[in-house]
């Protein structure tokens, strides 16, 4: 089944150049591409998931674009300012005057970046389609200079770039786990979905930590990590937490898991979390973790740990201690009910 909007474009023979390679841009593993013609393309994709499926299909698939094209094709993601740091990308990494193609949904704000970019460069009639529309301009870098990605500050020495989670200051659901978190850990640390570092840093100051891997799909998120930790004790690594598998066990892990899938609310990532990270620590390790107060993550909890309590939060978020993890294929045993409330443990 062909893209719903590319199809249309892509009939006239003047849509794309006959020769050079094509950049595409924030393709997912859902992502119709039989269009295009598959021996010319590079997908630029840095979620660790999609790009995954993506090289399974054969693609040539990169976490950041490399060297020049004749044209792009960029699928607009939700985030404006990542959205705006795509366009001037491909309008110079594109050669002068070939056509950047642009595709969006209308629930990811298609209509407002047409609206901005016909201020800036003459663009083609758009095409509405299976609620989307697809457009293209001219590549010339000068009038999209001012979108391209510069880096923000969230937070006293730490650096982020537009897309990112939390780009624009701390999580407040990050804060209140790091203000419960012990003053001693173990030696052995992970942080599940770690993006730009903020928690980890956090960790990196308890006492009795040697080892800290910060495991994040989102490349452009690791790499602000990259920037903002330069404790040689921390470990970068570019996964899918859900599916990563640890060369030695863990003894504590910390996370502030996702749960949102593009734009719908998906409990059931968290629940994926809390089973990875029970399935990474030793038997006798313990997770620290914190969501929001509403998602109903404590089946998921009390089918993998022995021990589970509330160790802090706020009227918005729950923090949660669980330790001893149950052992796959295992019946749980009892454990303590994630929702009764403990006051929070004092940082020594």
């Amino acid at each position: 089944m062909s893209h719903p909007r590319l199809s249309l474009v892509l009939d006239a023979p003047e849509a794309l150049p006959a020769d050079g390679r094509i950049a595409v841009y924030r393709a997912t593993a859902a992502t119709d591409l039989s269009d295009l013609p598959k021996d010319r393309l590079q997908i630029i994709q840095g979620f660790a998931p999609d790009h995954a499926a993506l090289v399974a299909r054969g693609y040539d698939v990169v976490p950041a674009a490399s060297g020049d094209f004749a044209a792009a094709v960029v699928f607009l993601p939700r985030a404006k300012a990542e959205a705006r740091a795509l366009l001037a990308e491909a309008a110079v990494r594109v050669a002068p005057g070939g056509p950047v193609w642009v595709d969006g949904a209308k629930h990811d704000g298609v209509d407002s970046v047409l609206k901005d970019l016909r201020a800036r460069v003459p663009v083609s009639p758009a095409i509405a389609k299976a609620h989307g529309k697809i457009f293209s301009f001219a590549a010339d870098p000068a009038p999209l200079a001012e979108w391209a990605a510069q880096p923000g500050t969230p937070a006293p020495g730490f650096q982020t770039l537009p897309g990112v989670f939390s780009a624009d200051g701390v999580d407040r659901g990050s804060a209140l786990l790091a203000e419960v978190l012990p003053a001693k850990l173990p030696g052995r640390v992970a942080d599940l979905g770690a993006g730009w570092g903020w928690l980890s840093a956090q960790v990196l100051t308890r006492a009795g930590v040697e080892t800290l891997d910060l495991i994040e799909a989102e490349h452009a998120a690791l790499e602000c990590a990259k920037f903002n930790i330069s404790d040689p004790r921390a470990r970068f690594i570019w996964a899918d937490a859900t599916q990563f598998v640890p060369e030695t066990r863990y003894m504590a892990i910390v996370m502030n898991p996702p749960f949102h899938t593009q734009r719908a609310a998906d409990p059931g990532l968290g629940a994926a979390f809390i089973r990875a990270a029970a399935g990474m620590l030793s038997l006798s390790g313990t997770l620290y973790m914190v969501a929001n107060r509403h998602l109903p993550y404590e089946d998921a909890l009390r089918a993998a740990f022995h021990e589970i309590e509330e160790i802090g939060g706020d009227s918005g978020f729950k923090v949660i201690r669980a330790a001893k993890p149950i052992p796959a294929g295992k019946a749980p045993a009892a454990a303590a009910p994630a929702s009764r409330r403990r006051a929070p443990r004092p940082r020594r």
